[in-house]
């Protein structure tokens, strides 16, 4: 039988990534997007090719589609890579499982590290320091009017479910806290309440655990720039190990094992620059976007989860190369140097290219064409320019 995944999201570059390491590995890999010219559609790594309704706009015509594909076709693994992809896909998991693998774990094991209030609720019950965090259900605005009062500031105001940071807000005083706290609800749900913690450097722990909750994989990275630049996907990073990283490493694993994990998570840290700790930020319960740098470090996190989910078990990987650097040029090291502070002193670090990159490489040319199609195509699209530019 031959070894075929359906990869979504095919304009992101974790997508790229997957589609990359899966069909060097000799499988078949169809990659599917709501437009022609996604990047990596464009990968030599890329069987197939599948233009599917906009899960975000039509959610319910792209469930149908899929199913019909699956329906259709023999996919061995499922890798739903966005939450746009992921939300509507284990909303019917039951009957996609009767025709492919899911690669996530159990939906309430998901929803566990995908919701950030329960993330850091069960932090905070197992010990594993994370930043002081307040709980005000729903609207009721006289109740944060009286306690925001009594707040000291800044006060970081965050969505507890969603991604990329987006629909984070730093609030300087409760007046704009209780102005951000009603746009922020009504735009995104549930909120979280939490301290500032003034940042040292951050990292994340990037792993993999198999069906016993037990951690498998292993590399992490630090953010040496990212967009937006207080606080966003890193657009240039490396991987590194320290003492402090030896400790979040377990505390990350701690976390994960207590929630029972399966399957790849990234989980942030802060490093306090008060005391010098690690503070759980939230768990990215999904692929991330810097995964290129944990594969180019030696961890095939994206084949190693095909395996997990064919074969049952994995031997552990656990050692990673450190030193390695990688760069999400376009668009995101663009923005970085264009919202940056200091232009000129920064352009000095720009222009230093001798480095790996997410999208473009010599083996693989055909998805940096790609996106140049697909920023031409979007050129005059305002909802995907308000998806990329955050404020």
């Amino acid at each position: 039988m031959q070894r075929k995944v359906f990869v979504t999201d095919a304009q992101m570059r974790n997508s790229l990534a997957i589609i990359r390491s899966l069909g060097k590995k000799g499988l078949f890999v169809t990659a599917g997007e709501e437009t022609r010219f996604a990047t990596g559609f464009f990968s030599k790594y890329c069987s197939n090719i599948v233009v599917y309704p906009s899960p975000r706009y039509k959610k319910e015509e792209f469930v149908l589609y899929m199913l019909n594909l699956f329906r259709k076709d023999n996919y061995q693994v499922f890798f739903p890579i966005t939450d746009y992809t992921i939300l509507p896909i284990i909303e019917h998991r039951d009957k996609f499982s009767k025709y492919t693998t899911i690669a996530l774990p159990p939906n309430e094991i998901f929803f566990n590290a995908y919701d950030k209030g329960i993330t850091i609720k069960k932090a905070i019950k197992i010990g594993v320091p994370c930043p002081k965090t307040y709980f005000i259900e729903g609207e009721d605005y006289y109740k944060l009017k009286s306690f925001s009062k009594e707040l000291s500031y800044p006060i970081v105001l965050k969505p507890r479910m969603g991604f990329g940071r987006r629909g984070v807000r730093i609030c300087n005083s409760p007046i704009e806290l209780l102005k951000y706290y009603k746009i922020l609800l009504s735009q995104y749900g549930k909120l979280l309440i939490q301290e500032f913690i003034p940042l040292e450097y951050e990292f994340g722990v990037y792993t993999l655990f198999n069906f016993s909750s037990e951690p498998c994989a292993l590399s992490v990275q630090r953010r040496i720039r990212s967009y937006p630049i207080n606080g966003g996907p890193s657009t240039f990073r490396e991987t590194f190990k320290n003492e402090l990283t030896e400790r979040a490493v377990e505390m990350a694993f701690k976390l994960l094992k207590h929630l029972k994990w399966v399957g790849v998570a990234m989980v942030e840290f802060r490093v306090d620059a008060r005391d010098g700790t690690p503070k759980l930020m939230e768990i990215n319960p999904r692929f991330w976007g810097s995964l290129q740098l944990s594969i180019l470090a030696g961890i095939d996190f994206p084949y190693l989860l095909y395996k997990l989910f064919t074969e049952g078990n994995i031997e552990k990987v656990l050692d990673y190369k450190v030193g390695v650097k990688c760069r999400w040029l376009f668009p995101g090291d663009f923005l970085w140097l264009l919202t940056s502070p200091n232009k000129l002193k920064n352009l000095k670090e720009f222009v230093k290219f001798r480095t790996n990159y997410d999208i473009f490489t010599l083996t693989d040319i055909g998805p940096t064409l790609g996106l140049t199609l697909a920023t031409a195509r979007y050129l005059f699209d305002r909802k995907m320019w308000s998806f990329i530019i955050r404020r």
